[in-house]
């Protein structure tokens, strides 16, 4: 078998067997296929898809490309959660003290940054001292003691999924249904959940531009669960505008703090009460949507699920103390941008949002660069609110002055200003099961 073939025939849209793809995925995981040809099958993967056979094959082949944990073998019945990203999604590091405060373990296997910011495991590295690398001991043991761990992909871990995963982020193949479903897919089949929950965005912020296509997403994703025998549901979400204010990883981070706290931006505490409920239905722990939402909120009032945070830090030995008074790094350049007259606020795009926090630093433009964990923005007033002339809308964080203007410039057209109050959409939440 030539690699060389298989990328013709993938460009010519044909459909690649099992064997053909197993040989992709363990020729890229051995080294003996280059990035620059596995470059050019992606490519061909973004422009002529695959059938719903073929991305099964490749997501067991990236599950099997590495270890797999076997939960059940320690005698932990563990739920998952993931998002197909978007901008100022933090709503993992909200949703899962929540729902470990209200005794469902999670075993979190999360990634870094793709595409405009930083993934969960960057967000969780603004705080000094984190460990986002266990051992499978330590992983495990931690689950048991407190019901909660995050840990990045070791190497021995679906380590096709963390190579592709960068090589996509820098070839424009990152929006790619059959890529971002084995991708997910691969990783949650490899940690060993039995419950998986998928938070699929979609709009202007999210891998998905419009909701037939994270549909097409979800029901893919959630077949291949079902198949191998893990209780799988997606949730399809909003991501036209930046979840909650803050977009930036130390800044989230502070955001995760404030929400804990009973604080937070309502829009996103409504979307982790909402994925919440569907995780613990997925645990067995209630059957109907409100009532998880009950349970949850009282979590939450109570303080068990700021203190399940508390404990998912300090087992991870990461600085509680900055955390918890809101101690962490803010990149020292601070601009604001001020309301250019008397208006509303019509929208605000989270893709260009997203575009300018990569500018400022929060993101990854190439698959060598380094996150400033201090770089990104907060939005201060958001879609429908009215503003006076001078008044701030947002405020941006560099570590770099000369990004500041470039990145403004990109935030003034995000931010869509007009006379009429706007008429807000309807929540329209779908559920693939």
């Amino acid at each position: 078998m030539r690699m060389v073939d298989l990328i013709e025939k993938k460009r010519n849209g044909q459909l690649l067997n099992k064997e053909e793809i197993q040989f992709i995925i363990r020729g890229y995981v051995s080294g003996d296929i280059p990035d620059y040809q596995i470059s050019a099958w992606l490519m061909a993967i973004y422009f002529q898809g695959m059938l719903a056979e073929e991305t099964a094959e490749l997501t067991l082949a990236m599950a099997q490309s590495g270890k797999q944990i076997d939960l059940g073998k320690y005698g932990l019945h563990c739920i998952d959660k993931h998002s197909t990203g978007g901008v100022g999604d933090k709503t993992t590091l909200i949703v899962a003290p929540l729902v470990a405060a209200c005794g469902v373990k999670i075993a979190k296997m999360s990634g870094r940054g793709l595409g405009f910011t930083g993934g969960t495991i960057d967000k969780l590295e603004a705080i000094p001292g984190f460990h986002t690398e266990l051992s499978e001991e330590a992983f495990l043991k931690q689950v048991a003691d407190i019901g909660l761990a995050v840990t990045a992909q070791s190497a021995d871990i679906v380590p096709a999924d963390k190579k592709l995963y960068a090589l996509r982020d820098v070839t424009g193949t990152v929006n790619s249904i059959p890529l971002i479903a084995s991708s997910v897919m691969s990783k949650k089949i490899a940690a060993g959940a039995q419950g998986i929950v998928l938070d699929v965005k979609y709009g202007s912020g999210a891998f998905m531009p419009d909701i037939e296509q994270a549909r097409t997403l979800a029901e893919i994703m959630v077949d291949i669960g079902n198949k191998l025998e893990r209780k799988t549901i997606a949730i399809l979400s909003d991501m036209n505008q930046p979840l909650g204010n803050a977009v930036g990883n130390s800044l989230e981070i502070l955001e995760v703090v404030d929400s804990l706290q009973g604080t937070g931006p309502a829009d996103l505490l409504e979307v982790c009460l909402l994925l919440g409920s569907w995780m613990l239905i997925a645990a067995g722990k209630t059957d109907c949507v409100g009532e998880g939402k009950r349970l949850l909120q009282k979590a939450l009032d109570s303080g068990a699920a700021w203190q399940k945070f508390c404990q998912l830090i300090s087992a991870q030995k990461g600085d509680l103390l900055k955390v918890q008074n809101k101690e962490l790094f803010l990149a020292p350049y601070v601009k604001t941008y001020q309301a250019p007259e008397d208006a509303f606020i019509q929208n605000i795009d989270a893709g260009l949002v997203g575009r300018a926090a990569m500018m400022l630093g929060a993101g990854r433009e190439t698959k060598e660069s380094t996150i400033d964990f201090g770089a990104g923005l907060v939005i201060l007033k958001k879609t429908g609110e009215k503003v006076l002339t001078g008044e701030s809308l947002l405020k941006i964080y560099t570590s770099d002055a000369q990004k500041a203007e470039s990145s403004m410039d990109i935030l003034r057209k995000a931010l869509v200003l007009g006379q009429e109050r706007p008429v807000l959409p309807m929540a329209n939440t779908i559920v693939v099961q």
